[in-house]
């Protein structure tokens, strides 16, 4: 039976030259009882579409209705769980939650209101922490309050709009276990919008996806028995297909083609670099531990006495690796990465890139944040040169505009390369922070979490750019990240790191997987999901410590 319905709904907003299409033409029957999850890129109004079930906001042009009535404003029979806590910091968790009770059953008597709001906060699993502030709870902690003050409501619908999406991996993915439980228990009817496939299909029993221009594109049933359980699921061959058939369909729809570009790239070296025909005679000199890492620590001063962040990290890298840097928050990867880069000091140990010591930060080392660190008020055209003009000194301006245009245009931003930063979007300023980092030629690239802030379509579209330009340089790179599909996608190994302090290399896994690689192609794989448990169960080892539940084998030297 249908719960809400909307018919022929659409949604815009501005007049005359501004107006701005969100949605066009839904049609959307939610049946009472399900969980359906809508997914699809950010921008093609996900959030807008909650906002219409919820009450806020009105159709420009059709109805939605709540068992039969027109939806009006909102209202305690639709809960609304956000991706922002908006918890009172000045409560406590159980005050949060008796917020929204004392809203909905304004005549309780304080013991009855005290039992109710204890019995959400347990149902969310912080009986713990009932008395604790949010300044004092972890980001899944502070969601968790939000779920059980949503519930606290008695709802009869809940509508989740990303409500994970700011979490690490990990708490991300026990929060979603968490939903799955607090609704097979309630029974009550979910809407979520997402972007995570993975977390759309353990969640769904229907998914429907929005497409980029407004309207609702494919419908997939998710047949698969409850509860799902992650680590079972890879190797489920329906989960399998149908989070195939969902990749497919998300990047047919909503990842443009690429286009070859027309631009060259010129004969220049760059301040580190050496002019192509020595580089030539040079071929095969210094390719097996082009980049050596031996027994590096990194130790900080603290009152207690000295911490071992890192220790005994031994890794060697070949010229023309890609190596993808994985484990748990806090077990020191990006420590890793910016001693190799220079900007933090080594404990112990050394780094040695193409026969010399690693001292200091320098352009030969090229580094892509998580965040892109452009300037707001330089195009960017002139970002990318801004490096580019330090690093190519004897060439003509002519020459390192070419070298700005070219991979500018291999990153898709060849219309855009002359708008200010501050006008683009995050994935299009992230684009211009891989341009920065190729235009400098560099001996290594590193990259830290360089898609972590942007939703997880998005990251597929710049990982497939990465992979591109990457395939025409041929860079030496370690990338640091959390994402298991991103750490095999990318990699010729995967580096495993041991849960910290006092981490180190615990397993490295070869990913021997044909290039040029896409998503697509390697969710076809049959050895894909071979490598992806590999990953899986080191990370399930470490998931709750220091220490593995089992001994972690041990693969240190390149093979």
């Amino acid at each position: 039976m249908s719960i809400l319905q909307l018919n022929s709904v659409s949604k815009s907003f501005g007049e005359g030259l501004h107006r701005a299409d969100v949605l066009n033409g839904i049609d959307l029957d939610v049946q009472d009882g399900e969980f359906l999850v809508i997914l699809g890129f950010s921008g093609t109004g996900k959030t807008t579409l909650i906002n219409l079930m919820a009450g806020l906001e009105q159709p420009s042009t059709g109805s939605v209705t709540f068992k039969g009535a027109p939806i009006k404003g909102p209202s305690p029979e639709r809960g609304v769980i956000f991706q922002s806590y908006s918890l009172m910091p000045w409560l406590t968790v159980s005050g949060n939650v008796g917020l929204a009770v004392d809203t909905v059953f304004p005549g309780l008597s304080k013991a009855a209101k005290a039992e109710k709001v204890a019995f959400y906060v347990d149902m969310v699993g912080l009986g713990h922490a009932a008395t604790r502030r949010p300044a004092e709870l972890s980001g899944g902690m502070r969601q968790r309050v939000n779920v059980a003050r949503a519930l606290a409501m008695t709802p009869e619908m809940l509508l989740l709009d990303e409500p994970l999406s700011a979490l690490d991996a990990l708490t991300r993915a026990n929060l979603a276990t968490e939903i799955e439980r607090i609704w097979e228990a309630e029974k009550k009817t979910c809407v979520l919008i997402t972007n995570d496939v993975d977390e759309a299909i353990i969640l769904a029993d229907r998914i429907i996806a929005l497409n980029p221009d407004g309207t609702l594109g494919a419908e997939f049933q998710v047949t698969i028995p409850r509860p799902r359980d992650r680590m079972e699921m890879n190797s489920n061959d329906v989960f399998k297909r149908l989070r195939a058939d969902v990749t497919k369909y998300l990047m047919d729809v909503g990842i443009e083609a690429k286009i070859e570009g027309a631009r060259q790239l010129p004969d220049v070296t760059p301040i580190h670099g050496v002019p192509s025909v020595v580089k030539e005679a040079q071929k095969g000199l210094i390719d097996d531990r082009f980049l050596d890492f031996s027994q590096l620590h990194k130790i900080y001063p603290t009152p207690k006495g000295p911490l071992t962040v890192v220790e005994n990290f031994d890794l060697k890298v070949d010229r023309g690796e890609f190596i993808s840097l994985i484990g748990h928050s806090g077990c020191g990867k990006s420590t890793v990465l910016t001693m190799a880069a220079g900007l933090n000091d080594i404990s112990k140990g050394s780094i040695k890139l193409d026969g010399r010591h690693v001292e200091g930060a320098d352009p030969e080392r090229a580094v892509v944040f998580q965040s892109p660190n452009l300037f707001p008020w330089l195009s960017a055209k002139e970002n990318v040169a801004v490096g580019a003009d330090k690093v190519y000194p004897n060439a003509s301006r002519a020459e390192r505009q070419d070298v700005v245009e070219y991979y500018l245009e291999r990153v898709g931003l060849a219309d855009a390369m002359d708008k200010p930063a501050c006008d683009l979007s995050n994935g299009m300023q992230q684009r211009v922070g891989i341009a920065r980092a190729f235009a400098l030629s560099p001996k290594l690239l590193l990259l830290d979490e360089p898609f972590g802030m942007l939703d997880s379509l998005t990251r597929w579209e710049l990982q497939e750019v990465l992979m591109e330009v990457w395939s025409r340089t041929k860079v030496t790179a370690i990338c640091v990240t959390h994402d298991v599909d991103e750490a095999i996608l990318l990699a010729d190994r995967v580096v495993m790191m041991t849960n910290g302090p006092q981490a180190t290399i615990g397993k490295i896994t070869k990913v021997d997987l044909p290039r040029p690689r896409t998503r697509k192609a390697l969710l076809e794989h049959p050895d894909y999901y071979g490598y992806r448990q590999e990953v899986l169960d080191f990370l399930e080892e470490y998931e709750h410590g220091a220490k593995p539940t089992k001994p972690a084998s041990k693969a240190i030297a390149a093979e």
